[in-house]
């Protein structure tokens, strides 16, 4: 046995343990939601370190968009939901924080995410000139259809989605068929990407709808464009929203702006650790290191867990600046 690295080790160890034990020796159980899609779930791993680190007993539970809601909102559990889409259910979210039930831990966990309309770097690298919407819409010829190439081809959501139904109403705002368009259906969500990846692939001009974080944005760089001002509420929830069928006279707008949050439950917010509102208020992801994790789960076949000891291992740049020193040294310990 070599004393002197198992006398190191065994320093080192019990540094961490110290660290961990007299940073919130109070805290005690903590819930995280571990939510069914790949971002999610790393961020709830994350989370996980970071709060063990603090002296939290830390335990996942399996989550989804509703189910975590309807569980944090009626019975108080579980403690932490790294990443909730709150469109839907902004109403209720706002009632139950104003009533003191829950907590935003923060407002905006990530930059750069939401959906909008697309176009590929190749597209856009070899015509520097299309930024926006409209530069796109200006050019149907670079995007031709192949039943008509005279037409351009704008590739939609599939049946069944809420951007389907968007992407139809902003398609008529924007007089797209008298300019020369085609809206295209991909039939499934592996239609959709596929279209990307072979475009992306091959070096094809490519122009449709997308979202982000996603693995797909983060591989092939996809290009965001500009939709203009978002044209109100009113506009995008009484018309735009319902689509060919349901929205005459929709007006011109940038997509709806995502709403994710962090949210904390009632116990959290008075029990848990003393920095652990400061670490959630900081903790924002640049949009371009999630899709790159993204891309990294896709092509590992990564797991959450998996993700969160190679961001923590890789990225100490953006998570130290979350956390205390302390904190820091015991995350890293723990790797």
């Amino acid at each position: 046995m070599n004393i002197k690295f198992s006398t190191k080790v065994f320093g080192a160890v019990a540094a961490a343990f110290l660290l961990s034990t007299t940073s919130n020796a109070a805290c005690g159980k903590i819930t995280i939601a571990d939510m069914n899609w790949p971002s999610a779930s790393l961020m709830a791993h994350v989370d996980k370190a970071v709060l063990t680190a603090m002296g939290c007993e830390v335990e996942l539970v399996v989550g989804a968009t509703m189910t975590t809601w309807a569980s944090m909102d009626a019975k108080g559990e579980p403690d932490v939901a790294p990443e909730i889409w709150a469109n839907a259910m902004a109403t209720l979210v706002d009632s139950a924080v104003g009533a003191g039930r829950i907590h935003i831990g923060n407002s905006a966990p990530m930059s750069g995410l939401g959906e909008g309309w697309w176009i590929t770097p190749y597209t856009q690298d070899a015509n520097p000139e299309l930024v926006t919407v409209e530069d796109v819409i200006a050019r149907p010829d670079l995007f031709p259809y192949k039943e008509d190439p005279s037409k351009g081809f704008f590739m939609g959501c599939p049946a069944g989605w809420g951007c389907q139904l968007a992407s139809q109403s902003l398609f008529r705002a924007h007089g797209m068929a008298d300019k020369g368009w085609v809206l295209g259906d991909p039939g499934t969500a592996a239609g959709l990407d596929g279209s990307i990846a072979k475009a992306s692939e091959q070096g094809e001009n490519w122009f449709g709808y997308y979202w982000s974080p996603t693995s797909l944005v983060g591989k092939y760089d996809l290009r965001k464009l500009d939709m203009g001002a978002f044209a109100g509420a009113d506009n995008w929830d009484g018309c735009i929203a319902f689509g060919y069928d349901g929205c005459a006279d929709p007006q011109v707008s940038g997509w709806t702006e995502s709403r994710v949050n962090t949210l904390l439950s009632d116990n959290f917010f008075y029990n848990g650790p003393s920095e652990g509102m400061d670490y959630f208020a900081a903790r924002t992801w640049p949009g371009t290191i999630m899709n790159s994790m993204l891309v990294w789960m896709g092509e590992t076949g990564g797991t959450g867990a998996d993700a969160a000891t190679h961001f923590l291992s890789n990225h100490t740049d953006v998570w130290k600046a979350w956390v205390d020193a302390d904190v820091a040294a015991t995350v890293e310990a723990s790797l």
